[in-house]
């Protein structure tokens, strides 16, 4: 097993920008380690796309992370201080704007056109997610830069300083990651 995990646990917390990769990590990593996958946006996401109340978020998600080993995966500020206080590590996918920007579009392509389910019944669609104030893409563009500058600065953050940071800034570096984390 990696050092890092044998010293520090099993509670992962993956962050980056919205089409960064973080739930595709975070099962990959899940199942390299035989821990439960939480995805926030399944406990955030009532049906018909409808936000759940702040508590009820905030319930859900201590509730869920109170096991000794899980990955989970989301940037939900309103949960960070639950999410990281629980968390040893925090991976961090930091990649380019074009790599991002391509994954978040053939993602959202191909689950607007077969209509996957995601949380609750939710569907993406072609109109909102490209056509709408609500447009995933428009909230990548809007959030990207700010997320390459708010995780570094909150990785400092005393609260936070037991927290072993993992940044990865390229698709082959988190590879090369989740192969070592493999061999273990």
């Amino acid at each position: 097993m990696d050092p890092l995990l044998k010293r520090s646990g099993q509670r992962i917390s993956i962050v980056g920008t919205t089409g960064s990769g973080k739930t595709t990590l975070a099962k990959a990593v899940a199942q390299q380690l035989q821990i439960p996958h939480i995805e926030l946006d399944g406990l955030y996401w009532e049906p018909n796309w409808t936000a759940a109340a702040p508590q009820v978020f905030r319930n859900r998600v201590s509730e869920t992370l109170s096991s000794d080993c899980w990955v989970v995966d989301g940037n939900y500020s309103a949960v960070r201080d639950i999410v990281w206080s629980r968390a040893d590590i925090v991976v961090f996918l930091d990649y380019s704007f074009w790599v991002v920007m391509q994954r978040l579009l053939q993602r959202t392509l191909q689950r607007s056109l077969k209509q996957e389910e995601l949380w609750n019944g939710n569907r993406e669609d072609i109109r909102k997610s490209f056509f709408s104030q609500e447009s995933i893409v428009l909230w990548m563009l809007q959030t990207y830069q700010r997320n390459r500058k708010k995780y570094p600065l909150l990785f400092q953050r005393p609260e936070y300083a037991h927290l072993i940071v993992i940044h990865l800034q390229s698709p082959k570096m988190t590879q090369k990651w989740l192969l070592e984390l493999g061999k273990q």
